[in-house]
């Protein structure tokens, strides 16, 4: 609930729940103890914890994560919305619960090139992803109702002063047959392949301590970096 979602305990919903549990994988297990306890200390509602494998989910294939991406770029057909997530998810490993939530601020133009900020410093977004991103905020939706006509969240959701919610991005995923989830496991690896994770991870805004499991999984050759080596 804390990975971007904005929400606290007391108001944690079951869609929530149910899309906190459906991304973050490596906290399953830890933290059904203390959504327990909480529960029954009365901080939270009382809601289903879901039962999932705690399993890293298989990630994609390289060849097909690039096919995705290819696709985000040239087909027209997709909404530009539906394309913009793909590139978010799967060449910035983003969760559905933070891309909700970016915002134009997020969205940084210096020079005639393009960063957006999920860590510290901006990550640069190449061509042809940037041209989709600088469009779709010229373009985005549910700005015509008289709520949200000055929102500044990059996927306004239909409630005033709010974002779209997790669910709603998750269904135009599956509709699509856009494996979002699986293809974010496979673009941290790949990142992981390329610098060390601690690197990867402050640059995608994660903590360290996740990328660096999946980076051992993926066999990184930085597996054995230390954070403070690039200063020696």
């Amino acid at each position: 609930m804390a990975d971007g979602r904005g929400t606290d305990l007391a108001s944690c919903a079951q869609a929530d729940l149910d899309g906190w549990h459906a991304e973050v994988f490596l906290a399953r297990r830890p933290a059904q103890k203390f959504l327990r306890w909480a529960m029954a200390s009365h901080l939270m509602p009382r809601l289903h914890i879901p039962h999932r494998s705690t399993a890293n989910p298989a990630p994609l294939s390289h060849n097909k994560r690039m096919q995705l991406l290819r696709r985000a770029v040239e087909d027209e057909e997709l909404d530009l919305m539906d394309r913009v997530v793909v590139v978010l998810a799967l060449l910035f490993a983003q969760t559905l619960s933070r891309i909700c939530r970016f915002t134009l601020d997020d969205l940084v133009e210096e020079d005639g090139r393009l960063s957006i900020r999920f860590g510290d410093p901006p990550t640069p977004v190449p061509e042809p992803f940037a041209e989709l991103l600088r469009d779709f905020a010229t373009r985005r939706p549910n700005l015509t109702t008289a709520t949200n006509p000055g929102a500044r969240w990059l996927f306004p959701g239909r409630r005033a002063g709010q974002p779209m919610d997790t669910s709603t991005l998750a269904g135009r995923m599956r509709k699509n047959g856009l494996p979002t989830f699986h293809g974010r496991t496979a673009a941290i690896r790949q990142l992981a392949l390329q610098a060390p994770a601690p690197v990867v991870a402050r640059m995608l805004g994660y903590h360290h301590v996740h990328i660096t499991a999946l980076a051992a999984e993926a066999g990184s050759p930085w597996s054995h970096y230390a954070p403070d080596d690039h200063a020696k």
